[in-house]
């Protein structure tokens, strides 16, 4: 079907005052990226002409976290419903013409398939005035409801406050998403008035306005999930336990071993390869990348960090962003990467914190070894060569570079280069006093009996 150009208008002028946050609600994240943003990735894989997101409370907040993404501000002075909010956009879409699609900022997952259904829909041949979302929650509550027939025409759209007790036994809920020709929506929304139980300018009302013009609207029907709104921390869990649990069985049948689900915790742009094992409470933030037959175990936390092909990581292992392991790579417990890559088979198994360094094919990282990487006020690289080994509780001061199949002897401070196979040392002599702790054992229990 070819389809209309698209515009978006989304809906974030809301005070969100049960969020109690300084935080603008639509900017609270899920699955680690603002809720806006997740709807706008969504609408940006349509192409839209346009995209307008209508503000109110907290609007700095919101265009600064749009900058550079080609959306468009209009701005809802007063909260006079959604209809006026929608009228806001008016001006900036005053030379589209297209279909448009009404969104909400606190509705963040909606899918690009229901939209497209959506646009479909609305340029299907009967040629409906508008099309609403609609769904069908386990608890109605206080949704607005749809009466329509079994071909999705729409005899009735109703708020709850304004609905009868019959037309409240209705399980069709409306979601408040629409799709409608630019053409319609403004000449709609001008003719919509507020004599209502809350007094305001209701953007639902344009439908029943259509068929005042003896013209009809459809309702598609959505998953509920899709139409989550955020109102409060507690829906935003909600909504985060939801899209986790879709993303957990996404992974399982892509062919992901969680020995664990419900513990496991991904981002928003997650990619995990084939084979890939992980155990309990494994947490990613954004930007991991994961190949084939890796390893996760448990209690580790990877953000902004590729692991290639037969890596292992953890358990207790903490990838910070920059993070590479080459193939068969390994970190175990209690070790940090940070903007640092362990070359192909390179392993770092115990206690240590690797920043801004390169590390060799094969090298060996030895358990409490650390790179001295910042000075207070500047970072510093560590190089250390393929099949280098580094002794045990080792601290290698930057800028510093291990040479290929250098070794470094445990217990050392090294602050120069150590050239390819060569031994560095770098720790005091040790003096050993036969008896003198025992003596000093005596003497101190004899002054504390004193």
């Amino acid at each position: 079907m070819s389809l209309p150009p698209i515009a978006a208008i989304v809906l974030a002028a809301g005070q969100g005052t049960r969020m109690k946050s300084d935080r603008h609600k639509v900017l609270h994240p899920i699955a680690g990226r603002p809720m806006l943003h997740h709807l706008l990735a969504s609408i940006d894989t349509l192409a839209p002409t346009e995209k307008v997101v209508v503000v109110g409370s907290g609007r700095d907040q919101i265009e600064a976290s749009l900058a550079g993404r080609g959306v468009r501000i209009a701005v809802q002075a007063e909260q006079l419903g959604t209809g006026h909010a929608v009228q806001q956009a008016e001006e900036a879409l005053q030379e589209f013409d297209g279909d448009i699609l009404i969104l909400y900022g606190d509705v963040p997952l909606v899918s690009v398939d229901t939209m497209q259904r959506m646009r479909e829909r609305l340029n299907a041949s009967d040629a409906p005035a508008a099309v609403v979302l609609g769904f069908r929650p386990t608890d109605p509550a206080a949704y607005g409801r749809i009466v329509a027939d079994d071909a999705g025409t729409i005899a009735k759209m109703v708020e709850f406050k304004d609905a009868s007790a019959e037309e409240r036994a209705v399980t069709l809920c409306n979601s408040g998403l629409l799709a409608v020709r630019a053409r319609d929506l403004f000449a709609l929304l001008a003719r919509v008035g507020n004599d209502n139980a809350a007094g305001e300018y209701y953007l639902p009302d344009i439908v029943m306005l259509a068929a005042t013009d003896g013209r009809q609207s459809a309702v598609i029907e959505g998953a509920a999930w899709e139409v989550a709104g955020v109102n409060s921390r507690a829906e935003l869990a909600a909504v985060e336990a939801s899209w986790q649990q879709r993303r957990r069985a996404a992974a399982m049948a892509d062919g992901v071993t969680l020995t664990a689900p419900d513990t496991v915790y991904f981002a928003y742009d997650t990619v995990l390869g084939r084979d890939v094992t992980i155990e309990p409470n494994v947490v990613f933030g954004p930007g991991v990348h994961v190949a084939d037959h890796v390893s996760i175990r448990a209690f580790s936390h990877l953000e902004g960090a590729v692991v290639e092909k037969g890596s292992e990581v953890g358990p207790y292992a903490r990838l910070r962003p920059g993070a590479v392991l080459r193939e068969k790579a390994k970190v175990g417990n209690f070790v940090e990467v940070k903007k640092a890559v362990l070359g192909k088979g390179a392993k770092a198994n115990h206690l240590s914190y690797l920043g801004d360094a390169e590390i060799g094919e094969g090298a060996n990282i030895g358990a409490g070894t650390i790179t001295c990487n910042y000075d207070g006020y500047f970072k510093y690289r560590t190089e250390i060569g393929k099949g280098a080994f580094i002794g045990s509780n080792s601290a290698l001061v930057a800028p510093v570079r291990i040479g290929d199949g250098a070794i470094v002897g445990a217990g050392s401070v090294v602050i120069r280069d150590v050239e390819a196979d060569a031994l560095g040392v770098a720790r005091g002599k040790q003096d050993v006093k036969p008896g003198w702790a025992a003596r000093f054992r005596a003497a101190m229990q004899a002054k504390k009996a004193g």
